[in-house]
């Protein structure tokens, strides 16, 4: 079907703005609001998910933070991260040589608990930002957060990270690039589609995690803040935000089904999109994805279309060669899709399978004319509901837990783990903040998983207090241990690192309380807290 053109002229434009002065056509304010499609005048409603059906599944009356993050991180995916977690540590202890100490030789069993735990630690370091992980176990008190080592001492921590495994590799299936971490992605990923269903309005678009290390399918997009990574596609939930699915790209052998005639890009959309083919849901998508055979294809089962396109795209109309003022418009249409070209910076072209040729009041007024702003009802659509992905991105990103590793499966698991709390708090449905959400979340998961440890007092001695040379300070007798009951000793500060004098390890039991530091009663005390240079 071939497309019709009609070029609004300076007049109706100007005849629009003006009979918008008391109400904007534009009524699409709400995700889940009715509009009017092609297919919706079959079946009733177009096979749309009604109030009921859509949102979270089966929700809990008054579910906890904790509850909700559980939904996707569930207990049965930790026990099976924790059994390959303590099955790779043996490997890696088999792989050691005789007679080499190191961190593996002190490994222990974790639990699901420990595991729990682990992943709080992870959170908790996305609001705690620091330069390096063991800066977190810092004992310099100008950076000193102790509350890191009453969960995990340093080199736990460390083993931890280090073995953190999610498949075993003597019967993983090699040929697929994402064996590391492909149990965990489907078992998210089912999940996400499980607790929750969609409403009216979705958007797909692409997200990258940032990788500069080797990996065969990492990719270059100049337009996105880390330009090199990891690439995603996302598809979200545009009233809530929810991500809804999943797919890691990684080239020729990317998780989709392929369709005939519609490319990757369409491919990918098909994909993503079966479980809700023929419920009238409307996807909003960029330039990269819109074509007229991708959105008639979706047309013919019950899905509507909106989103910007290029004007060389296979089946799109030729619109005319002149020059376009600012605001002026062009519309083509044959029955089923509807093609724009909009000047305003530049020509921006779209496609739409649910919307009119009609203009609407944007709310804003030209400051140099004093006119009323009027746009494409289908470009205000696709400004106010394209974003959802973006939002995803940049609501994580003031909070992610994902750090620089040497292991890329690692580093997704952790992006995973971003956004399954990221659904969490759209599940809670309660008014506080994502990181107030992420708060609470860290909290009752401690309170449930974590038994407490006391920091070790040993080590290495604390790195100078900056105050020892001002404020008040006073002896007393260093706190006795369990082990040691009254006999309890350390070393000395100014004895053990000492420059005035010779080295050595003497053992006192006084200390200063104020800086936290051993020291000899006499002369140490006086030097340390008198001397720059002691």
């Amino acid at each position: 079907m071939s497309f019709k053109r009609r070029q609004l002229t300076n007049v109706e434009i100007l005849d629009i703005s003006f009979n918008s002065d008391n109400e904007s056509k534009y009524e699409s304010q709400e995700s889940d609001s009715d509009s009017d499609s092609p297919f919706e005048d079959a079946g009733g409603d177009g096979g749309r998910p009604t109030v009921d059906e859509s949102g979270v599944q089966r929700p809990l009356p008054f579910p906890t933070e904790a509850e909700c993050f559980k939904l996707f991180l569930t207990e049965e995916l930790v026990g099976n991260i924790v059994h390959e977690t303590n099955r790779y540590a043996l490997e890696l202890q088999e792989k050691r040589e005789p007679g080499v100490r190191g961190k593996l030789a002190k490994w222990v069993t974790t639990t699901i608990s420990e595991m729990y735990t682990f992943l709080v630690t992870v959170l908790l370091m996305g609001i705690v930002k620091k330069n390096s992980l063991r800066e977190y176990w810092s004992t310099d008190p100008m950076f000193a957060t102790p509350f890191f080592a009453t969960l995990f001492s340093q080199d736990r921590f460390l083993i931890l990270l280090r073995c953190l495994h999610f498949v075993n590799n003597a019967t993983a299936i090699l040929s697929d690039p994402l064996y590391k971490i492909r149990i965990v992605l489907i078992s998210l990923t089912s999940a996400f589609g499980r607790v929750f269903v969609p409403y009216k309005d979705l958007c797909i678009d692409e997200s990258l995690m940032l990788w500069k290390g080797r990996l065969a399918f990492r990719q270059y997009i100049p337009s996105k803040r880390h330009r090199f990574g990891v690439k995603f596609f996302v598809m979200c939930d545009v009233k809530t935000g929810f991500v809804q699915d999943i797919i890691v790209y990684t080239g020729s052998t990317t998780d989709i089904k392929h369709y005939e005639g519609l490319g990757v890009s369409g491919s990918v959309v098909m994909t993503m999109l079966a479980p809700h083919l023929g419920k009238g849901h409307t996807l909003y998508v960029d330039n990269w994805y819109s074509s007229p055979t991708l959105f008639q294809h979706l047309l013919s089962n019950s899905t509507g279309a909106c989103g910007t396109v290029r004007s060389n795209r296979k089946g799109m109309p030729a619109f005319g060669c002149r020059k376009m003022q600012r605001g002026e418009v062009e519309f083509q249409e044959n029955g089923q899709q509807l093609a724009v070209k909009w000047h305003d910076k530049r020509d921006v072209h779209v496609l739409s399978t649910v919307h009119t040729a009609t203009m609407s009041a944007t709310g804003k007024v030209d400051h140099l004319t004093g006119e009323r702003k009027i746009k494409p009802d289908c470009v205000l659509d696709y400004n106010l509901k394209m974003g959802a992905v973006d939002k995803a991105d940049m609501i994580n990103s003031f909070v992610e837990c994902t750090r620089k590793t040497t292991k890329w499966y690692k580093k997704i698991f952790f992006q995973l783990i971003d956004t399954a709390v990221l659904n969490g708090s759209i599940v809670h449905r309660k008014v506080i903040t994502y990181q107030k959400y992420r708060e609470n979340l860290m909290r009752e998961l401690l309170e449930e998983h974590h038994t407490p440890r006391r920091p070790s007092t040993g080590g290495r001695p604390a790195v100078n207090n900056p105050l020892r040379l001002t404020a008040w300070h006073f002896p007393c007798k260093v706190p006795q241990t369990a082990a040691q009951g009254s006999r309890t000793r350390r070393h000395c500060k100014v004895c053990l690192s000492g420059a005035r004098r010779s080295k050595q390890r003497k053992m006192t039991k006084y200390m200063c309380l104020a800086c936290d530091t051993p020291l000899c009663i006499s002369p140490c005390f006086e030097e340390y807290h008198m001397l720059k240079h002691y």
